[in-house]
């Protein structure tokens, strides 16, 4: 149960905090102050209540897979808004003040639906183990999970914070690209287990060498969308998820030559 717990717990709480430490840490070096993240919080962990206290319901949609194609819709939701800040934050389209007022708009969404997302599942896991024998083992299982996955965020905030300007946003930028691919797959995997998509059998088995339930598997699960059994499917949109902001950014960068001006951020 111990195990369980931290695994469990781990997961939901290293995407939203990877996910949030990278923004900040970006908002930081684009002189954006932090107070989006207040609004993101509220909003996230609102919806998380509200999300958790309605499960039932939701879980009825859809012919009895409405929980599984939600979830599927905030990933993609999230993955949306991932690729157009990757877009404004990599080509200066508009101007300063309008470029600072998107991008906190945007921030505050993917916060909100993230927090929103790995909230509810941790609300939900929460609720169903205080009512079993081992509840107090699986409550410090879910202390040590949360704890790793907040210092992981915490090490990935510094470490851009502490790079210069046009390094920190080049390797965060990447960093988002590799995590909204990873959105994509998990959001691939949760639409075939609702029958959305066709299940297929998978290309490769990799558990021997990393498990997902270890740590090392879950931070490559949160950062590169880890699978160890993955589909023909999930790879070729896990692909097409990177290919297609790579190509956005090809097209702006012929209709806006103009680099963008990292000094005037």
């Amino acid at each position: 149960m111990l195990l369980s717990s931290v695994i469990i717990v781990l997961r939901e709480v290293l995407e939203a905090a990877l996910l949030i430490s990278i923004l900040i840490a970006l908002s930081k070096k684009t002189s954006l102050s932090a107070h989006w993240l207040i609004w993101s919080c509220l909003l996230g962990l609102s919806g998380a209540i509200v999300y958790g206290m309605n499960i039932n319901n939701v879980s009825d949609w859809f012919d009895g897979v409405g929980q599984e194609v939600t979830n599927a819709f905030i990933q993609l939701l999230i993955y949306c808004m991932l690729v157009l800040y990757i877009l404004i934050l990599s080509r200066f389209l508009v101007h300063k003040n309008t470029f600072h007022f998107l991008t906190r708009l945007i921030m505050i969404i993917i916060v909100a639906l993230a927090i929103t997302r790995e909230g509810t599942e941790i609300v939900l896991y929460f609720f169903s183990v205080t009512h079993s024998k081992t509840h107090l083992t699986a409550v410090v299982g879910m202390t040590i999970g949360a704890s790793i996955g907040v210092s992981v965020g915490f090490l990935f905030y510094y470490l851009l914070n502490s790079l210069k300007l046009e390094q920190s946003i080049f390797i965060g930028l990447i960093l988002l690209l590799l995590v909204s691919a990873g959105m994509v797959s998990q959001a691939s995997l949760l639409l075939i287990q609702a029958d959305w998509l066709p299940a297929q059998l998978p290309l490769w088995n990799s558990s021997a060498f990393i498990s997902e339930k270890s740590v090392t598997g879950q931070l490559l699960y949160v950062l590169l969308g880890y699978e160890s059994t993955p589909t023909a499917l999930q790879v070729s949109l896990y692909v097409l998820a990177i290919i297609v902001p790579i190509g956005l950014m090809q097209v702006l960068n012929k209709v806006y030559p103009k680099k963008i001006n990292l000094a005037s951020l």
